[in-house]
């Protein structure tokens, strides 16, 4: 038997995928819940071989889940379950470890078949996209010496904070809480040895050809 979680915030959603998923005969479905932060908790103790993942929820979104849940048990596949299509959320999900992103508009027979394929170790990522990423990751170890010293995600962080993005605002493009996007810009202050983001907004905007910054708040 194929053990899954449901992770979405809608009830009667959950108890029509719990429905769809056990009526296939080889998956059972040891839990479910519609709060990030409590299946968090609950997916690693259950140790499911998928978590059916919402990417959008009240407290949280589940590629942030996937991620928190590899970093406990890496054997548990995350399947990211959503109503948009998205470049950036793509790229999240597959940072987050995710083994699948499926849209919800997705056939039943289909989702069945994407939890099997993804118990079974498969990749439901388009390896266009995937390549994208790699290429994404590989650009960004070609960056300007000024910046070698920068993680991936804080390049990016720089080049939303380039853009004048809000800590908020690039929390919800990175799919971050807002309280790790503040961290993030803090650390990148610090490894370029500046003290406010317009300094890091002006360098980046130099160094990367981002656009003129439309502002700049607190870190």
């Amino acid at each position: 038997m194929i053990r899954v979680f449901l992770l979405d915030d809608h009830e009667v959603v959950r108890r029509g995928l719990v429905d769809l998923l056990q009526a296939a005969g080889d998956i059972e479905v040891v839990g479910e819940s519609g709060l990030a932060q409590e299946a968090t908790s609950r997916i690693p103790a259950l140790r499911p071989d998928v978590a059916v993942l919402d990417a959008r929820l009240p407290d949280g979104n589940g590629i942030d889940v996937c991620r928190d849940v590899r970093a406990v048990d890496s054997t548990i596949k995350g399947l990211i379950l959503t109503s948009y299509e998205d470049d950036e959320a793509l790229f999240a999900a597959i940072m987050a470890g995710a083994a699948g992103y499926v849209l919800k508009q997705i056939k039943g027979t289909d989702l069945v078949d994407a939890v099997r394929r993804v118990a079974a170790g498969q990749s439901l990522l388009d390896p266009a996209v995937t390549q994208r990423v790699l290429e994404r990751i590989r650009n960004g170890v070609e960056q300007p010496r000024e910046l070698a010293g920068l993680t991936d995600q804080e390049r990016r962080i720089l080049q939303y904070v380039a853009e004048g993005l809000t800590n908020r605002e690039i929390a919800g493009r990175m799919f971050l809480a807002e309280k790790t996007i503040k961290n993030y810009v803090s650390s990148l202050l610090a490894k370029l040895g500046l003290e406010r983001r317009t300094q890091a907004a002006v360098l980046a905007t130099k160094l990367l050809g981002e656009r003129p910054p439309r502002g700049a708040g607190p870190i």
